[in-house]
């Protein structure tokens, strides 16, 4: 069990949710990852006008903890708008905040994320920022107060895996906070990989709505990060350059 801010979690995967194919594989994947949270994107959720889709209208969310995100927004005014049209909704006030700053790479503006997290706090929510791999920016954040770290893996929707692995062991290291590894994810070995080198948890999407049977890729990357952490808390043994046999060689008699 792991928590950020009052809510505490026992499953590691946090699944998003919009992008399947149809609501049978939604809930299909849902309840083969195990998750108990479901994050979504506020500006493509129908809040209010029964009439518009809503990709989670037949989901029971009482069983879930609702992890709205602030995609879409450009400016950290944009991103608060976004977060408190949520919680007017009646949806957990726990929040991604999201402020892209580019739109062809889809990479966080830091300076807008950091500015919105300082409103959010101000407000009462807890604020959990998506951030590229910035360790300087992750502690400022930590230091303003934030409840959780959420740096992405690679950029959004790519499916690379974790690009740049010791930055976020940098992050992770120094974070007294969870951290999320967030984006990329594209396989249940980036799972594994993620969680092995110490996140708390990994916050996915597309690498299981778009994969050919999201169903099975949700319980892949359920078992990817239970392995991972499993690893992590049993301690790898050093990477070393010279070989080192496995049997030892003291008592064993020679011909």
């Amino acid at each position: 069990m792991f928590k950020i801010g009052k809510f505490e979690f026992n499953s590691r995967l946090f699944l998003g949710t919009g992008k399947y194919d149809t609501e049978e594989m939604q809930t299909k994947a849902i309840k083969a990852s195990e998750t108990e949270v479901l994050t979504f994107a506020v500006r493509r959720m129908s809040l209010y006008d029964k009439d518009l889709p809503n990709p989670l209208a037949n989901v029971d969310l009482d069983k879930f903890i609702t992890f709205p995100n602030t995609a879409g927004a450009k400016s950290a005014d944009e991103a608060v708008r976004i977060a408190e049209l949520a919680n007017e909704a009646g949806l957990c006030d726990m929040i991604k905040v999201e402020v892209i700053g580019d739109d062809d790479t889809l990479l966080p503006d830091p300076l807008e994320t950091y500015r919105a997290c300082e409103i959010l706090l101000e407000k009462g929510y807890t604020v959990c920022p998506y951030i590229s791999n910035d360790l300087v920016l992750a502690k400022r954040l930590q230091d303003l107060g934030v409840h959780a770290i959420m740096p992405l893996a690679s950029p959004i929707g790519t499916g690379r895996g974790i690009n740049n692995p010791l930055n976020l062991r940098y992050i992770i290291e120094k974070m007294d906070v969870p951290v999320i590894v967030d984006a990329g994810i594209g396989s249940s070995k980036d799972c594994a990989e993620a969680m092995e080198l110490g996140a708390d948890a990994i916050l996915l999407n597309s690498a299981v709505a778009r994969a050919k049977d999201p169903e099975k890729m949700a319980e892949a990357m359920k078992l990817g990060i239970q392995a991972g952490r499993l690893s992590y808390e049993a301690g790898r043994i050093p990477v070393k350059y010279n070989a080192v046999a496995s049997s030892p060689a003291e008592g064993l008699g020679y011909l």
